[in-house]
């Protein structure tokens, strides 16, 4: 039997006042619907034709037709005003169910601006109040990506925006849905407890604390388990196309969730004289992750980067630039972490640990960290080929006090800070500028090839260049 859904849609004025969108031959739904019956402006059907204004975001193609059953489908919120200056102005809906602006990201599913989608929501639900309950419901076509919850709005299948899965890993294999020996999503973030713990000590020979010094105090954030891999971060340089997309917002990247959404405090102005910029539009230039700069200009062998998929995506990506490194983490949704708060995971906290790990002596058997050219064999001899670097996540006895791996060895790290002398005091600031010409942004972790010492929480080391043995760990707001 043929099921009739009459959608009448209106707008609403700010006074209140109600625009019926008229229903002609050139919206899909509009032959159907007068084949069958008229809707009038009040709602109720008759045998005149309906006639009404398309306004503002109704303007175009608002529907399609479903033969067969005749169900008329609103699918079109992509058809509001869609213009967006940050992430938190998208939200993300279904895949192909909208078109949407490069700038608000879209990977195998479809993002539109978060008041866009508010407004069609109420217009959509207005539109289902007038046409009765004679609604056929819809059901997804596909299941949802990892890590989000399919819902459904006037025959359209969106995705849960409260529970968004990172750019890097929407579209999973390998990569990005196959870290660890859980084979679990690549992008997982785990929480860290804020507190304070010093940023200067040695162990002695039973791995406790001493020399403490230059305290430090960070709030509650998240950090990812894994090392960006090269599947995730092949996600990015599609994003970026060239240079015609990926670009950050300037003023993004910033730790909003501290000092009231300022984010960090520069060193020695924890009274709120100076913050974090965040990106700055400047520094796009610096973005330019081609073939060519993660391979020949790292001029390494060890270069994990492939310009087509082969066997080294869950290997750590290297080879990147500090504004990669930033671009790369706010495109994820997240920001580099400061040196404080990278330091303060790999120290567990007020525990001032040894290792990340705890005390016990990583040995050559890479199941603590991979250093040393210690990986695959254990020889201490390295092959100068990708083959002497693992893949995230295989140093499984080597997770911190929250969890996260390789926090020593497999790469260094690109950090927030500038290198410079610790200032005595921190709480939850950043070193803005470099104490020395020369200096370099702070690399923290240790890596494949690099000596037992780089493993230690409080090695300190700083770079102004790609190099095969950097690559990228993204931090977050708590949630």
């Amino acid at each position: 039997m043929l099921r009739r859904v009459l959608f009448l849609l209106r707008e609403v004025d700010p006074d209140g006042a109600l625009h019926t969108l008229h229903l002609d031959d050139r919206h899909p739904c509009g032959p159907w619907l007068r084949g069958r019956s008229n809707v009038s402006s009040s709602g109720t059907t008759n045998g005149g034709a309906s006639a009404g204004t398309a306004r503002a975001g109704f303007s175009g193609t608002t529907g399609s037709a479903t033969s067969g059953d005749g169900m008329c489908k609103i699918v079109q919120p992509s058809n509001y005003d869609q213009s967006c200056t940050v992430d938190t102005d998208c939200v993300l809906v279904g895949a192909g169910t909208t078109s949407c602006s490069p700038d608000c990201r879209c990977l195998g599913m479809a993002t539109v601006n978060a008041r866009a989608q508010a407004q069609y929501d109420t217009d959509l639900k207005q539109a289902l109040a007038l046409a009765g309950h004679d609604v056929v419901a819809c059901g997804c076509l596909r299941p949802p990506p990892p890590a989000t919850i399919a819902h459904c709005h006037g025959a359209t299948c969106q995705l849960d925006p409260l529970m968004p899965t990172p750019p890097s890993c929407h579209l999973g294999g390998p990569g990005q849905s196959d870290c660890g020996p859980a084979k679990e999503s690549c992008c997982t973030s785990l929480e860290v407890t804020g507190g304070t713990y010093y940023r200067t000590y040695t162990s002695d020979v039973d791995g406790g604390a001493m020399g403490l010094a230059d305290p430090a105090t960070v709030s509650s954030f998240r950090l990812d388990k894994y090392l960006v891999t090269v599947g995730r971060f092949r996600q990015f340089v599609s994003s970026w196309s060239s240079g015609a997309g990926g670009k950050p917002s300037d003023g993004s990247g910033k730790h909003a969730h501290v000092n009231g959404g300022k984010g960090l405090a520069g060193v020695g102005d924890d009274a709120g004289a100076t913050y974090e910029p965040g990106w700055l539009a400047s520094d796009n230039s610096n973005v330019a992750p081609t073939s060519t700069n993660l391979v020949d200009v790292c001029a390494s062998a060890w270069a994990t980067w492939t310009p087509s998929v082969v066997n080294n995506e869950n290997l750590p990506i290297n080879c990147v630039n500090w504004y990669e490194a930033y671009a790369f983490c706010i495109w994820d949704g997240g920001f580099l972490p400061s040196e404080s708060e990278w330091e303060y995971v790999a120290a567990g906290g007020s525990q001032q640990r040894e290792y990340p790990w705890g005390s016990t002596d990583p040995a050559t058997g890479n199941k603590y960290a991979i250093y040393g050219c210690n990986y695959p064999s254990g020889s201490g001899s390295c092959t100068n080929t990708v083959a002497d670097i693992a893949p995230v996540g295989t140093a499984t006895l080597g997770a911190g006090l929250w969890g996260q791996l390789d926090m020593a060895g497999g790469v260094y790290e690109w950090t927030l800070d500038w290198y410079s002398t610790f200032v005595a005091s921190s709480t939850d600031s950043v070193q803005l500028t470099a104490s020395s010409v020369g200096d370099g942004r702070v690399i923290r972790g240790g890596a494949f090839e690099a000596p037992t010492t780089s493993l230690l929480p409080p090695h300190r080391n700083n770079s102004t260049f790609r190099s095969s043995g950097t690559g990228i760990r993204c931090a977050r707001s708590p949630q």
